[in-house]
């Protein structure tokens, strides 16, 4: 996480907003910020939280044979972060994939690594959430709705094949529904509104709207409290595990009402579910490897424990990975 702490206080500073405000509606107390002039990138969040799981495996850059990473806040429009990972990690000339599936990204990258390994394609395979939201935030009054909520920050998993029976990734779901695309979105740039040569027109129709992210969030409650109980019982009904035997359940941390709501449907109890967005915001394709890694660090998961971890986001797009500790 950047060492740069921003309260809800802070935010009043910029905005018409409050403490009180922002913690009824989303939960969040505080957040990280590498900020607008940070000399750090996504890319490098990236590599801090690579090197953390790698050395957490035993294993270095070179016993890697592939790279997923997840962002929707690359350090470029292209190339993705992927290559750039490589470069800095020092890893050989392994293949890089980028997935742009932003709050569902961790989980679309931990299911494809969990098939190629499956596949016998890959060994070991670093796998990459991290976002630098705060770059491209409009932190006015005019854009609180979303700035208030996102934090920057990173997290990474080794994922590998392994031999003991009944541990690792049981089964794991992904979904789409493109219809709703425009409701959580970045529109510009993009060959629908066009390139950076519209904003060097003095007639340009660009608008804050169009540049800044945009966010239907009542809309966006209430699909996402929907589709997150789905995709659980999905990954379960696919793995023949019971909810019943559940240690924890890991959410993307988009918010924490959303988790509350999802955890009352579920039937779970509080130390079933783990969340950490009053701490960090919601750092959207970080936000479970953030949380998972948090949660074995306190000791809350443990060998052999049932984990389940669920996302819903921009796309729309959702997803589960139920595994075994």
């Amino acid at each position: 996480m950047p060492e740069r702490v921003v309260t809800n206080d802070d935010l009043a500073k910029v905005m018409d907003t409050n403490d009180e405000w922002i913690r009824e509606r989303t939960g969040i107390e505080e957040r990280r910020h590498l900020g607008k002039n940070s000399e750090m990138s996504t890319s490098d969040l990236g590599v801090k939280a690579a090197e953390m799981a790698l050395k957490n495996a035993g294993l270095t850059a070179k016993d890697i044979d592939f790279i997923i990473f997840a962002t929707l806040s690359p350090d470029y429009f292209f190339p993705g972060c992927g290559v750039l990972l490589q470069q800095k990690l020092g890893c050989d000339t392994i293949g890089a994939l980028d997935v742009r599936n932003q709050c569902s990204g961790f989980i679309y990258a931990l299911s494809t690594a969990d098939a190629f390994i499956r596949s016998g394609t890959y060994k070991n395979i670093l796998v990459v959430g991290a976002e630098d939201h705060s770059f491209g935030l409009d932190m006015t009054t005019r854009g609180r709705g979303v700035s208030v909520i996102f934090g920057d920050g990173a997290g990474a998993a080794v994922v590998t094949a392994g031999r003991e029976e009944g541990r690792g990734i049981i089964s794991s779901n992904m979904h789409s529904q493109g219809e709703y695309a425009e409701e959580l979105a970045v529109l510009f740039p993009g060959t629908v509104y066009g390139w950076s040569d519209v904003l060097l027109n003095d007639d340009s129709q660009i608008t804050a709207d169009q540049i800044y992210p945009h966010m239907n969030g009542n809309f966006v409650f209430k699909q996402a409290v929907a589709r997150f109980p789905e995709s659980i019982k999905e990954a379960f009904e696919k793995s023949g595990e019971k909810i019943e035997d559940l240690k924890l359940f890991i959410p993307h941390q988009a918010n924490l009402r959303i988790s509350q709501f999802v955890q009352r449907q579920m039937g779970l109890r509080d130390d079933q579910v783990f969340n950490n967005i009053q701490k960090y915001g919601n750092t959207t394709a970080a936000s479970i490897p953030i949380a998972l890694s948090e949660a074995v660090q306190q000791g809350r998961i443990q060998k052999g424990d049932l984990i389940c971890m669920t996302a819903f986001g921009s796309g729309f797009t959702w997803g589960s990975v139920l595994m075994r500790w």
